[in-house]
């Protein structure tokens, strides 16, 4: 698998020209493997693996240092009794800190699928005042294991620490490439074959403050590099009402936040999907947006999901550990395995929010070329086609889009692509964002289920 060159690839596509066509600066982390998924795909069990914990059970499994669990129809783990203290130098204040902390450690958890890339997602409430840090240690299949990987380290708000993933983290085998676990080098065999996760929660000293993480895990996949996937043949025509937000509205606004709406395809997706499902900020919480500008909701999830190490607002994890701080709300990184698994989704009344690449002529109404875009899939034509949300349109009335199914699946399921100079490049390959609500229908919870999820 090709490794980008920087552990802040950039992943940005020219602005239409004037002729009209759609603006996109799209962000995404380096995640250069890409796979298919799900228990509805061919050979998907062997490709990808599932593995979230979020019950009092799951909770109670773990190796609790400090931690107890919290009862109620959202189970959640919070500190009980700090156990020590530490003193945390925010890498990008300078600012040094002394915060106290427990712990809770996950049982091993073997992958379904000997893997080639790890991404850890959570669901968290951090009032002001306490934080988290999110920590993956996985197993070779020789036995010997990785360092204990920092995948994130988050709080909801930015008045505390700046929430951040962290760069320069390897031990000769893999790497983290901002939100992504990687082995370095696939053809070689190496293969991560289970792996722990160790939550450490962090409050102010003294008091009686405390984060709550209500949802935890890890998605583990491995699939050869491939170019062209499999056709999958259409099944479900439904069209999901979802709010529209284009990204371009806020060019240049907000610049301290990955260069500002060009580069918010993220934040302005998983916008979309919150209001979906009939959550959003406040008043009071968009009270730090400039007077007079339009959609300030979305600035607000730009400024939520930024992560100030990669400089950007497309870390995955970060999008949808933001989705979930709203009311009742979860949400996980996974990947799908085929328009089947988004059909199935959709059809349940669950859009999604899909990462891309492409070159301007691979996706035909598109108008642009990226090395990396999120945009959302609201529902399917007739015909099959794909009818999606792409933020990376002129204004919220153009956002909606119908793209040529068999276009838009091979550019988003492939492993491997070609770039404007010929270069061999990575493709996203079936990542995905699914948010819903913690109380899911009972055909959603099947879909959920069925997929790994839930």
């Amino acid at each position: 698998m090709t490794r980008p060159t920087s552990r802040r690839s950039v992943l940005t596509a020219a602005l239409a020209a004037a002729a009209g066509a759609g603006a996109v600066a799209a962000t995404g982390p380096a995640a250069a493997a890409a796979t298919r998924t799900s228990s509805s795909s061919p050979g998907a069990a062997s490709l990808v693996d599932n593995r979230f914990w979020s019950t009092r059970a799951d909770w109670t499994r773990g190796s609790a240092a400090g931690t107890r669990v919290v009862a109620g129809l959202r189970p959640g783990l919070v500190i009980g009794a700090a156990t020590a203290t530490t003193h945390y130098t925010d890498p990008h204040t300078g600012v040094t800190t002394t915060w106290e902390y427990a712990t809770w450690t996950s049982p091993v958890h073997r992958t379904a699928v000997p893997a080639t890339e790890v991404i850890a997602s959570w669901n968290a409430h951090t009032p002001a005042g306490t934080w988290i840090q999110i920590e993956l240690r996985g197993r070779y299949a020789d036995g010997t294991d990785t360092p204990w990987y920092v995948m994130g380290r988050w709080a909801s708000g930015d008045g505390d620490v700046l929430r951040t993933s962290v760069d320069d983290q390897s031990d000769g085998l893999s790497s983290v490439w901002t939100d992504t676990l990687a082995v370095d080098d696939a053809a070689n065999g190496v293969r991560i074959v289970s792996y722990r996760l160790r939550l450490t929660l962090h409050r102010t000293p003294g008091s009686r403050l405390t984060p709550t993480v209500h949802r935890a895990g890890a998605m583990s996949s491995a699939v050869p590099d491939r170019f062209t996937v499999p056709a999958a043949p259409s099944a479900v025509a439904r069209e999901l009402v979802v709010p529209r937000y284009s990204q371009n509205v806020h060019v240049g606004e907000y610049p301290e936040y990955d260069n500002g709406g060009e580069a918010w395809c993220s934040p302005t997706s998983s916008q979309m999907i919150i209001e979906y499902w009939g959550r959003g900020p406040s008043a009071d919480d968009l009270a730090w947006v400039k007077p007079g500008i339009a959609d300030p909701q979305v600035c607000h999830a730009a400024r939520h999901t930024y992560d100030h190490q990669y400089e950007g607002c497309g870390n995955w994890p970060f999008n949808a550990a933001y989705a979930a701080t709203y009311r009742d709300m979860n949400a996980v990184v996974t990947r799908l395995g085929s328009l089947t698994d988004v059909e199935r989704l959709v059809g349940a009344g669950i859009p999604v929010i899909t990462s891309q690449s492409f070159l301007k002529e691979e996706l035909t109404g598109a108008g642009y070329g990226t090395s990396g875009h999120l945009m959302t899939v609201i529902g399917f034509t007739a015909d099959g086609d794909v009818i999606a949300n792409d933020p990376a349109s002129p204004d919220n009335e153009a956002v909606r889009r119908v793209y040529r199914r068999r276009e838009w699946e091979n550019i988003w399921l492939r492993t491997k692509r070609y770039d404007a100079n010929g270069q061999v490049r990575s493709g996203t390959g079936g990542v995905c964002y699914l948010y819903w609500p913690t109380r899911p229908t009972l055909g959603q919870q099947r879909v959920l289920r069925s997929l790994g999820v839930l």
